[in-house]
């Protein structure tokens, strides 16, 4: 898990159990994406929740997840921090 603290003290991540945000402050979570399958099968990862572009398509689900996650540090995480 990326974690990014922001000059005033908040704190900002791509959503994971791999520890107790609480213990940090109070948690506000928000959707970054929808990962849905279409018609064939294939499966695409839409970030337009961040203002971000829909990919895909993607055989497996875990492979458009890994995509979405993958985005989501690259281009949304540190490009709006600070």
């Amino acid at each position: 898990m990326r974690i990014v603290v922001e000059p005033g003290g908040g704190i900002r991540c791509v959503y994971d159990e791999a520890i107790d945000l609480s213990l940090l402050g109070k948690v506000q979570i928000s959707r970054g994406s929808y990962v849905e399958p279409n018609e064939e099968g294939q499966w695409f990862t839409d970030l337009a929740p961040v203002g971000g572009p829909r990919l895909g398509p993607f055989l497996k689900r875990t492979d458009a997840l890994a995509a979405e996650v993958k985005w989501l540090e690259e281009s949304w995480l540190f490009a709006n921090s600070g």
